[in-house]
């Protein structure tokens, strides 16, 4: 996902420092379900021209140990592991792999789920456009889509900030930083996320350097 040009991210980390991962000692693997893919989503990714990525199994979704405090409902994303966690009742959260924004380029701090869509049209930024086109000024939602099945649109305020969770067409590269500011999970797994998150669920992403503890 493109990055905004003038957008800086205001860092509302206050406090997160104490707040450690206890662990995550204890994981389950969840398998990839189909239950949650309407007959458009089939339909699509049935017709997808990229691989199968073959990912490592730190980074497939699981039910993990969680010991911070948010609320469930939260998302927390652990920037230097390359992990996205979504908080549940009971001291567990479902973990996800996924691809964030390249150094200077990636969003961190406190926002909120604002918008919600399915197989979301791309608009290339003017930016992305200097950097990395040229692209037709808007690409239609499908498999060929760079946003991929589903966007969480992050919003402070009223005001978004151009700055998704989305799906990806190149799966291969869950678990890296390549992105151009967004935070990319495979099609499954945020299809798996968007039927979970709410609107208005508080989203928080970690700078690099944030002070997750490592357990895993």
């Amino acid at each position: 996902m493109p990055r905004p040009t003038l957008f800086r991210p205001t860092l509302l980390l206050v406090g997160l420092a104490g707040l450690l991962l206890g662990g995550c000692m204890q994981s389950s693997i969840e398998p990839a379900s189909q239950a949650n893919l309407t007959p458009r989503d089939r339909a699509l990714l049935a017709h997808a021209r990229y691989g199968r990525a073959s990912i490592p199994d730190k980074y497939q979704r699981q039910i993990v140990s969680y010991s911070r405090t948010e609320a469930p409902g939260t998302i927390v994303v652990d920037t230097d592991a390359r992990l996205l966690y979504f908080v549940m009742p009971g001291g567990k959260a479902i973990r996800y792999g996924v691809t964030v924004g390249e150094e200077a380029q990636a969003f961190s701090g406190i926002a909120k789920v604002g918008k919600k869509a399915e197989w979301p049209d791309w608009i290339p930024t003017a930016d992305i456009q200097r950097r990395l086109g040229p692209y037709p000024a808007r690409v239609p939602g499908g498999p060929d889509n760079p946003l991929g099945a589903r966007g969480i649109y992050l919003f402070q305020g009223a005001k978004d900030t151009l700055f998704r969770i989305h799906g990806t067409n190149q799966p291969e590269y869950i678990g890296q930083a390549i992105s151009s500011g967004c935070i990319r999970m495979t099609n499954e797994d945020v299809i798996d996320l968007y039927n979970r998150v709410r609107m208005g669920a508080t989203v928080i992403v970690l700078a690099p350097g944030g002070r997750f503890a490592r357990a895993y």
